[in-house]
């Protein structure tokens, strides 16, 4: 797969995590009562999907860096294999529960929508 496919897959995905909630609260909204408006569930739901969006784009960057620097600082010299191992399976679970705290805003986000 060439790197204009992936860039073009990228772009789609994200633009349907960003779009779709709002997208379903904006039907909603619009059997309710006829506007054009979004109300605030609707930028609730785009908030939730750029939450999840952004925490899984940038801890996915983040943890590939990290491992890539490890291995690369391990392929220089493998002698120090168990001390830049451990600091890094620190770091990348400190990168992972930032993930996890962003999924955790989403669903409350979420919850507000419903409780709405």
């Amino acid at each position: 797969m060439t790197l204009k496919k992936k860039v073009s897959l990228f772009a789609a995905i994200v633009t349907g995590l960003v779009l779709s909630p709002a997208l379903a609260m904006a039907q909603q909204a619009a059997a309710a009562a006829p506007s054009n408006k979004f109300d605030a569930n609707s930028w609730l739901g785009v908030a939730a999907a750029f939450a999840i969006a952004a925490a899984a784009i940038g801890g996915t960057t983040a943890q590939g860096r990290a491992t890539s620097a490890a291995l690369e600082g391990i392929a220089r010299q493998p002698s120090a294999a168990g001390r830049i191992q451990t600091p890094m399976i620190l770091g990348l679970a400190l990168i992972e529960s930032l993930v996890l705290f962003a999924f955790v805003v989403a669903f409350l986000l979420q919850a507000k929508i419903v409780n709405n």
